[in-house]
């Protein structure tokens, strides 16, 4: 467990892709650290994850990798790109349809810093792209800002995985919530409570068993409210 750490890389945008931290083991908890990078800030690689109270920041695909990934009461702030870049939050790397890896953001708050939101240009953010075939990602109970774009999610390059994707957003609220202008396509999906349900942190990583004996705060089902609080 990494707790009340700090991760960065400074190489900032102008250097592409460049890691903060890569994730490769199972069972791995951060609890109330900050995670800071440009493109590609955390390697969320495989097996079970779960991030608690955490700062995450970021420019393109800031959170990315295959594990089963569970991110509770964290923000994800999306930084100023290069010109002519566009930011995702999320680039979920599942290769296989019957894959455990998924993305999932609860009862978490996406915003921007300061001098994005401030920019004279008009940049873009999204919640995700799909970086392989099946890529899963799921929000819920967490609020979005006008920082993202009506459309929610963008594509990789053309059609690219657009029906084979797996995306849904549930009981999300904020000014970048809305659904009516979201893109249609068939891998957009709507989910039911006990869809949502499953994703929790004790159905979807069997949390209860490896995380709630830590001590650290931790809720296993859904949440009821939006508790996020600033970490550094």
């Amino acid at each position: 467990m990494a707790k009340d750490i700090g991760f960065e890389n400074s190489a900032g945008a102008i250097k592409h892709q460049a890691v903060a931290l890569r994730v490769s083991g199972d069972m791995a908890i951060f609890y109330n650290c900050q995670i800071d990078g440009y493109q590609d800030t955390l390697y969320a690689h495989s097996y079970r994850q779960f991030y608690r109270d955490c700062n995450i920041t970021g420019t393109i695909d800031f959170i990315f990798g295959d594990a089963s990934a569970v991110f509770q009461n964290c923000r994800m702030i999306v930084r100023k790109p290069l010109d002519n870049q566009a930011c995702m939050v999320t680039a979920q790397g599942r290769k296989d349809k019957r894959g455990q890896g998924a993305t999932v953001l609860q009862n978490c708050y996406i915003t921007a810093e300061p001098a994005f939101i401030a920019a004279t240009l008009p940049f873009k953010s999204y919640l995700g792209r799909p970086w392989k075939d099946f890529s899963r990602t799921i929000i819920m109970q967490s609020f979005i800002d006008s920082t993202i774009d009506p459309e929610g999610w963008a594509p990789w390059a053309g059609t690219y995985a657009l029906d084979t994707l797996w995306y849904a957003e549930y009981d999300n609220t904020g000014p970048g919530a809305g659904q009516a202008a979201r893109v249609k396509w068939s891998g957009i999906k709507k989910i039911s409570p006990q869809e949502a349900e499953g994703f929790t942190p004790a159905k979807f990583i069997e949390g209860d068993i490896w995380i709630k004996p830590t001590g650290i705060p931790y809720d296993s089902g859904m949440m009821q409210s939006l508790k996020v609080s600033s970490v550094m």
